[in-house]
């Protein structure tokens, strides 16, 4: 299709220089149109807009969504066992924020392909630096207990997750950016958000991306399993710890009705009873399949397999301050010995995209492809290895938990860097003695010379590259040090132009193949198990699951 420059011209009037700088991208061919989506709902343009200025750009109309089911079904899923009280301020576990998740909302969702869609909140801008983001609410959003959800319960609500006496499981995400006192009620429906810094993402921040950030009654004092209290599509029957939930259809919600009667959720403590129940027909959807331990489940012809890309992934450390792993060379030879399209092929059977040794995973719309891909090379390896001086290798132990396929990824990782002479010996913790306090000095995890450590799904990568990496980063296991990183980290963060973000993205991918404090093997597709027949189920790699508008055949 040809450019439509009049329409384009009137789409762009009372665009901000940012927004129009944006769709420049796209006319001239710079972004693609994912690009152009993703990172125009980011800055709060509604999806409607955007797929306007897609067409007058010459793109087409974007595809329809899929026809709505029969209404009416009772929906049953297998989960894991909720690990702690259910509490919005401190749920940490995929089975607890599942469970939550079918109550409370959040002001905007991240889709599976990173789209922002508004929820709770109908629209939101920054300011020119992005220091202040400014959120417009939906007006006439109830409550189950009946109140309507105002600015006041945003800012109360935000404002626990923001406050470090809580010891809220979301200051991870707020520490640095969002401090208790500077969400600001504007009116009834509008709610500034004053940050630390510029954050040219932080609409993830407050999305589903953040799964604490759930907005409920500025009235909350604690016990939410006494009233699982949400403005949601559904609304709770029953909660039994440690056996299982319902819920049932909310006819007030304040869109569209869910089209299921029922909704029930039954907990497992291992993935093998989940997979035996949906065979045998007692639940209709596995929340999450891992991998190796769902292989028959995957070729199974009564099971659909829902498969997100995702940016999760295993990262494997090394301490970069003492012992052989201090040298750069030698991370980078030990780098050097992963095969990683055998891993995506074999360990992952296919589910997993290729990592490149940063965080900057292929589903971002900022990762620069441009930067080579890092491949098996024993010979060069060998070589670093002379020139640090280590040619006749090392011993090393490499600490890990026993979760996912690690136990095996590890195994892996011992026998490819023998060819170059180091012997790995493994210790594999259950994951409770493997992360202790999660703080450094008690804590396996962030104490060990090696290690492996799961790092669930983010839509942005802001988190991966401040925690982990950043001098001063909370979760910094490598013991990376690192000015030039941290400037570059801190000026990516900042950017609000997704051409500025690909810039500092590219440097940042250079730079850490070069030191490769951490490296990042693979970043794994997040899977969801249904029965044939069952239809509408919406996950996201977050372990979420929007069931509203789930059917049966």
């Amino acid at each position: 299709m040809s450019k439509n420059y009049r329409i384009l011209d009137l789409l762009r009037r009372g665009r901000t220089p940012l927004e129009n700088h944006l769709i420049d991208g796209l006319v001239d061919g710079r972004i693609s149109r994912r690009e152009f989506v993703r990172h125009g709902s980011l800055l709060g343009l509604s999806l409607p807009l955007l797929g306007r200025i897609g067409m007058a750009a010459g793109f087409g109309a974007a595809p329809s969504l899929a026809r709505a089911g029969a209404p009416g079904a009772t929906i049953r899923v297998g989960s894991s066992v909720p690990a702690a009280a259910i509490d919005p301020v401190t749920i940490a576990d995929a089975g607890g924020l599942l469970v939550m998740q079918q109550v409370a909302e959040f002001l905007c969702v991240d889709s599976p392909d990173l789209v922002l869609k508004p929820a709770l909140a109908e629209s939101w801008s920054p300011n020119t630096d992005g220091t202040v983001w400014t959120f417009k609410l939906r007006k006439g959003v109830k409550f189950h207990s009946g109140g309507e959800m105002k600015a006041d319960d945003v800012v109360a609500s935000i404002d626990r997750l923001a406050d470090p006496a809580n010891s809220s499981n979301a200051l991870s995400v707020f520490t640095g950016i969002l401090q208790k006192g500077a969400s600001k009620k504007v009116d009834d429906y509008t709610v500034e958000f004053h940050l630390d810094a510029p954050n040219g993402n932080f609409p993830y921040m407050l999305s589903s991306d953040n799964y604490n950030a759930v907005i409920i009654p500025a009235s909350y004092k604690g016990g939410y399993e006494q009233s699982f209290d949400g403005t949601g599509p559904f609304k709770i029957e029953k909660y039994t710890p440690k056996v299982g939930a319902s819920f049932v259809r909310n006819d007030d919600y304040w869109g569209e009705k869910a089209l299921p009667d029922r909704t029930e959720f039954t907990f497992f403590t291992d993935i093998q009873p989940q997979i035996l129940a949906l065979q045998g027909g007692q639940i209709d959807i596995i929340n999450q399949m891992p991998v190796l331990a769902g292989v028959a489940v995957l070729n199974d012809p009564n099971v659909d397999i829902i498969s997100l890309k995702s940016s999760a992934h295993q990262q494997l450390h090394m301490h970069c301050d003492e012992g052989p792993t201090k040298d750069a060379r030698v991370r980078r030879a030990i780098a050097l010995c992963l095969d990683r399209e055998k891993l995506a092929a074999g360990l992952m059977k296919g589910r997993s995209a290729l990592g490149n040794d940063s965080p900057f995973a292929a589903v971002y719309p900022s990762t620069d492809t441009s930067v080579p891909q890092r491949k098996q090379d024993i010979a060069q390896a060998k070589q670093l290895m002379e020139a640090a001086g280590l040619a006749q290798g090392f011993k090393m132990t490499l600490t890990t938990e026993r979760y996912l396929e690690i136990p095996e990824y590890a195994q892996l990782i011992q026998n490819w860097v023998k060819e170059i002479g180091i012997e790995l010996e493994l210790n594999i913790l259950d994951q409770s003695a493997y992360y202790g306090d999660a703080v450094f000095g008690k804590s396996n995890w962030l104490d060990s010379a090696m290690g492996i450590t799961d790092y669930g799904h983010r839509g942005v990568p802001n988190v991966y590259l401040a925690a982990p990496l950043k001098s001063d980063g909370t979760w910094n296991a490598a013991h990376f040090k690192n000015k030039d990183y941290d400037q570059l980290a801190t000026s990516y963060i900042a950017a609000l132009d997704l051409e500025a973000q690909k810039a500092d993205a590219g440097k940042i991918q250079k730079l850490l193949l070069e030191e490769t404090p951490v490296i990042f093997g693979y970043f794994y597709d997040y899977l969801t198990a249904t029965a044939k027949g069952v239809a509408g189920v919406q996950p996201t790699a977050m372990s979420q699951l929007f069931l509203d508008k789930a059917s049966k055949g």
